[in-house]
């Protein structure tokens, strides 16, 4: 299973020649450097929430448009995008399978954000290797210790460094990917990544070091 990134926390999974896009948001394709052609062969699409750094409706639109693909969510996200003529399969709790994925829909809690109603927002386990707790640090997620790798947010205006590494090092995966940090400048990203690879290389614990557009790992 290959995982690429695609600024902040659009990502592309894919295996068997099967691909499927997660939350291809305003962030990524706020500066022209993605663009919805990139995506025209992907098989299927997850919105994990209506926030817009994690959903573009119009680009959204012009992706299913120009590949075909099946679009999957939950309730909340479904009805908002109704209204502009889009429909999708919903995938909110439980076990479901998507292409050669299996995928494991856990609804989790929103980390808390200054003025802002909490979203129904949807964590995912794929293949049972890689836990996408999205934008939570649920206490519930810990079930999961121990995992292969776990997609983290490692910047946001919910957290902090130290509530982030807190999560993780109880997590204990075997490595991280890190995502939600596509307002970040390069320097700030590399400073950042440094010392987070420093503090989890002592819980032996790979953090990835990944170029933020279109670089791969392998699970």
């Amino acid at each position: 299973m290959k995982i690429t990134k695609y600024l902040h926390s659009c990502l592309v999974f894919e295996q068997s020649d099967f691909k499927l896009l997660f939350d291809p948001g305003t962030f990524s394709f706020a500066e022209g450097t993605v663009t919805p052609e990139m995506f025209k062969d992907v098989d299927a699409v997850i919105i994990t929430h209506k926030h817009p750094d994690h959903i573009d409706p119009e680009n959204l639109k012009k992706i299913i448009d120009i590949s075909g693909a099946a679009l999957y969510t939950n309730s909340e996200v479904a009805a908002e995008i109704q209204k502009i003529g889009m429909n999708a399969e919903l995938i909110e709790e439980g076990n479901y399978t998507v292409g050669p994925f299996k995928l494991r829909a856990i609804p989790v809690v929103h980390e808390p954000l200054l003025d802002n109603p909490t979203p129904q927002m949807t964590a995912f386990v794929i293949n049972g290797k890689v836990l996408h707790p999205v934008d939570s640090f649920e206490e519930k997620l810990l079930e999961y210790k121990g995992i292969e790798l776990v997609i983290l947010p490692t910047m946001a205006p919910f957290t902090t460094e130290l509530k982030i590494a807190d999560f993780a090092d109880r997590l204990q995966p075997k490595r991280i990917l890190p995502v939600h940090d596509g307002f970040a400048k390069d320097f700030f990203l590399k400073q950042r990544y440094e010392n987070y690879t420093k503090h989890f290389k002592q819980k032996g614990i790979e953090f990835i070091n990944i170029k933020p557009l279109g670089d791969s790992v392998e699970v």
